[in-house]
């Protein structure tokens, strides 16, 4: 293979890695973002997707604000971690903005523990069941609103939570009132507004059978009805033909 073709590769490859790593690298940018994948039974995988400022500004977390100091990914890995919480990945930081930023996915066995570990303790998590609904509340209130210095932020940041809900939504009070790709809710909030403690209230309502297993039961349940349609059609014919055959007669 010659020179050019695998420099060629080389960058391909490395825009691959650039990109795995970065959190929404063509869609709306947050300095802040949580997304939680939320589980019928109150467990959820949150990924938070955030500069290094914003944990510093909103969690009091101590993490490196200079550009050109090395993090600890190890360090990020601890103020996460508790009991019932497994921090699976601390990513590679990137750069964006003048800014560096990681992201950190974690599972926890139950949503409301979630305020044990000081990155989710501005929030109080309620997970409960009506009937055949199941809602999901999260509410945010104060951040640790520590003083970062001049980090290059010009007042247009957002911070976002996204909730991944595993049913069908009977309700939600998300401000776009759309529910993305049928089971993506969001809520944003200017990044001044969140360091001055304006709450945020999260609620959804959803189901208790998964879309997939829905989906299926719908499919099953179209396919019996079409098969009772052609059987009814196969016996009309028949009887039919039947009695065509007995006038003949």
């Amino acid at each position: 293979m010659s020179l050019y073709p695998r420099r060629a590769l080389a960058l391909a490859a490395l825009a691959l890695v650039v990109l795995a790593s970065c959190a929404r690298p063509f869609g709306r940018q947050y300095e802040y973002e949580e997304e939680i994948y939320i589980g019928l039974d109150g467990s959820a995988t949150v990924i938070v997707n955030s500069s290094l400022a914003a944990l510093a500004a909103l969690h009091g977390l101590d993490v490196p604000l200079d550009p050109s100091a090395p993090v600890d990914r190890d360090r990020v890995r601890q103020l996460y971690t508790a009991t019932g919480i497994e921090v699976t990945r601390v990513s590679r930081p990137w750069r964006r903005d003048g800014r560096r930023f990681v992201q950190v996915r974690l599972n926890v066995s139950d949503v409301r523990r979630l305020p044990e570990t000081a990155p989710f303790a501005w929030a109080r998590y309620t997970f409960t069941r009506a009937d055949d609904s199941l809602q999901y509340v999260q509410e945010l209130g104060a951040s640790q609103g520590t003083a970062v210095g001049d980090v290059g932020w010009d007042g247009q940041e957002l911070v976002a939570v996204r909730l991944h809900v595993p049913s069908r939504v009977t309700f939600h009070n998300a401000p776009s009132r759309l529910v993305e790709r049928g089971n993506i809710l969001s809520w944003e909030q200017p990044l001044k507004a969140r360091l001055a403690g304006e709450p945020l209230r999260v609620e959804a309502r959803f189901g208790v059978q998964r879309i997939l297993v829905l989906t299926v039961a719908l499919f099953l349940a179209a396919m019996a009805a079409a098969a009772v349609t052609v059987a009814g059609l196969i016996w009309w014919v028949v009887r039919k033909g039947h009695q065509r055959a007995a006038r003949q007669a």
